[in-house]
């Protein structure tokens, strides 16, 4: 599977600063210096419809962290899947009358197109589930063959009690964890589980549904945690820098990953980092596909608006809050958005080197984006009433916000 173009990133005076970031599992901020190559692996769409402001918001974020890295002169690999294959699109291609192939690769390469227009940098690797089922299987067999996994009426489930370390990333309780997995696609009531946490590995095939050859796990699809889990073992090895998504993975999904991985290799920590976004809502609840309450990055460029402003309405929110779209959003972005080309447009201005650095900091500091804007904002203001005799500033301030922010001026 391929990724979507790249932008050009423009180089800035100077270095940025290591960045600093909240970290679900220690509850704190932690200074992330990876070596010189960052490595990243960010949780990507189910793919059975369009791009919604929850998913822009969240890639974004990660967006953000890889831009602050490559301000400090590191290299970036950059990881994220494809969920091509899961319940909800097998459910939705029956509803449609659809073939679920053909609607998987209509709404990835609608993703693509929206993360292009939104300047967002590809991942390096951008990686299917279906096409990482040969790299899945041996690692199912090698932790059923650890007794780390166990069969149950042909499925093959994990045992959490195989990983020490379960429970670190979310630190949630048992019974917080029995209510979200009931909640977020886990099974906790089956009869003949070891633990009602224990999460599928390997679904054996289920008829009318598409299954493929698992060797000696007999044919079947994977589950939804140990797809990430082989991709990034792969691709970035253990104690990689950052894993990435919404705050809704947190549990299940990134505990699980983990304790997948540390069990199979021994290793802790699967990741230096956790880091999560927040959620967007749309009349008061969580924008979902379930939900159906959802407002869709490609239908707003259908309607004409500038894929720069929408960038804006995502940073103009901290990652971590919990926010809700609403129209005013969207027409304060327009209007800053307009306020900042107008200033970039003359011949000088104000000096805009502490400008890069106020924006470096904020960034720095748990990717803190509406600060930045804030400092744009004030240097913006400074060109409308006084102007400036700096001939470079205007260009400078352009290079900023695109190199850091990924807004094009």
């Amino acid at each position: 599977m391929h990724a979507w173009p790249a932008s050009e990133v423009p180089a800035l005076p100077g270095s940025g600063r290591d960045l600093r970031i909240h970290d679900t599992a220690t509850g704190g901020r932690v200074t992330l210096v990876p070596g010189p190559v960052a490595r990243i692996y960010v949780c990507g769409i189910t793919p059975y419809d369009a791009t919604h402001m929850g998913h822009a918001a969240t890639y974004n974020a990660f967006d953000l962290v890889q831009r602050v890295w490559l301000d400090t002169k590191r290299q970036v690999h950059y990881v994220q899947n494809v969920t091509d294959i899961d319940d909800p699109l097998l459910e939705r291609a029956v509803r449609d009358g659809e073939d679920w192939t053909a609607l998987a690769e209509r709404e990835t390469a609608l993703f693509r197109e929206d993360m292009t227009a939104l300047r967002m940098l590809p991942p390096r690797h951008y990686v299917g589930a279906v096409e990482s089922i040969p790299k899945i299987v041996p690692l199912v067999e090698r932790l059923r063959d650890a007794g780390a996994a166990y069969e149950l009426e042909g499925d093959i489930y994990f045992s959490v009690a195989a990983d020490p370390a379960f429970g670190s990333v979310s630190g949630l309780d048992a019974e917080a964890m029995r209510l979200l997995s009931a909640e977020r696609g886990g099974d906790p009531e089956r009869p003949g589980k070891k633990n009602p946490l224990d999460p599928m590995l390997w679904m054996a095939a289920r008829p009318g549904e598409p299954s493929w050859d698992g060797a000696s796990l007999g044919p079947g699809r994977p589950g939804w945690h140990i797809e990430c889990v082989a991709i990034a073992l792969d691709h970035l090895g253990m104690g990689f820098d950052l894993q990435g998504g919404g705050s809704d993975l947190v549990f299940p999904h990134h505990e699980m990953g983990a304790s997948h991985a540390q069990a199979l290799t021994g290793e802790h920590p699967y990741a230096q980092a956790y880091v999560h976004a927040g959620m967007v809502a749309l009349d008061g609840e969580k924008m979902s596909k379930s939900r159906g309450n959802l407002v869709f990055v490609s239908a707003l460029r259908r309607q004409g608006v500038d894929p720069a402003a929408i960038r804006l309405s995502l940073l103009s929110h901290h990652y971590r809050a919990d926010w809700e779209w609403t129209d005013d959003v969207l027409t304060e972005a327009v209007e800053r958005l307009a306020r900042w080309r107008a200033a970039v447009s003359r011949p000088d201005g104000p000096s805009a080197d502490a400008l890069v650095e106020e924006v470096r900091e904020a960034l720095a500091d748990d990717l803190d984006a509406p600060r930045a804007l804030a400092a744009i904002d004030a240097w913006a203001a400074a060109q409308s009433a006084d102007g400036g005799t700096d001939e470079g500033a205007p260009g400078l301030v352009s290079r900023t916000a695109d190199a850091l922010l990924g807004v094009a001026l």
